[in-house]
């Protein structure tokens, strides 16, 4: 699924999932669109499960979700009202989110559990990261694209930030995956403490880039009670965070860091 691509976008935004963009860069994301920037919000994994992926995690998760059944589709429907709000274009890419993904061998499921999600990729995936980056080839040009830092360690976020490093090139920035950042030691985990081969960048957000944030998060009813305990404490957590960094903050790898 898609808007009505254009050849070239002042940024395009990598997001794993189909939430990624609102949480970690609704700010910057409105305040570009207002200024009359195009950008485009491509989700990586927002493609529907296989027939036969279903086990007691999954089941959880629609269930906290809400969404028993199309969760993908209804995710996607989410996605597009979000993009909306922020002025952006989209693209989804059919590769289904972790939780779906099967072995190629045996079928069996990759992903049952938080822990597995927050560990590191199955040996089993080291080919997605190549078929990540092929298809971050076929994308209209950009001035700047940004992937996932990574803050966290969640499985997809690792594959698309690997996937980047070997397609985008110079114009490749790193957002804070939020809500993560905002855990303690989370962030300095991936950048050091003090950042080592990295350099950060604060952009700073007005009210109105921040209400347009909260809009697009709200948008995505079904992964509200993943992070949030209400749209009050939704609020008080985004505002919260931006109040203590400057805004949204990107981070750019230097040569130091060898990679």
């Amino acid at each position: 699924m898609m808007s009505n691509l254009i050849d070239a976008y002042d940024a395009i935004y990598l997001a794993p999932h189909l939430d990624d963009a609102a949480l970690s860069c609704g700010g910057q994301i409105a305040s570009l669109t207002r200024a009359g920037r195009r950008v485009l919000i491509v989700t990586v994994m927002a493609g529907d499960p296989p027939t036969d992926a279903e086990n007691d995690y999954i089941r959880s998760l629609h269930a906290r979700w809400e969404l028993e059944r199309d969760a993908a589709a209804q995710r996607r429907a989410e996605d597009i009202a979000a993009c909306a709000l922020l002025g952006a274009d989209y693209l989804h890419w059919a590769i289904p989110d972790c939780i779906y993904r099967l072995h190629p061998a045996d079928g069996r499921p990759l992903y049952i559990s938080d822990d597995d999600i927050f560990g590191d990729v199955h040996p089993a995936e080291r080919p997605l990261i190549e078929e990540i980056a092929r298809l971050l080839h076929t994308l209209p040009t950009c001035t700047r694209c940004y992937a996932p830092l990574t803050v966290g360690h969640h499985v997809d976020h690792l594959l698309v930030a690997a996937a980047a490093r070997r397609a985008v090139g110079e114009r490749l920035l790193f957002y804070e995956d939020y809500p993560y950042a905002q855990q303690p030691g989370k962030l300095a985990a991936v950048v050091g403490e003090p950042p080592t081969g990295w350099e950060m960048q604060v952009l700073t957000l007005s009210s109105a880039d921040l209400d347009a944030k909260i809009a697009a998060i709200l948008a995505f009813r079904s992964q509200l009670s993943t992070f949030f305990t209400d749209r009050a404490d939704l609020e008080r957590q985004v505002k919260g965070y931006a109040a203590s960094v400057g805004g949204e903050r990107v981070w750019r790898e230097t040569e130091a860091q060898g990679r």
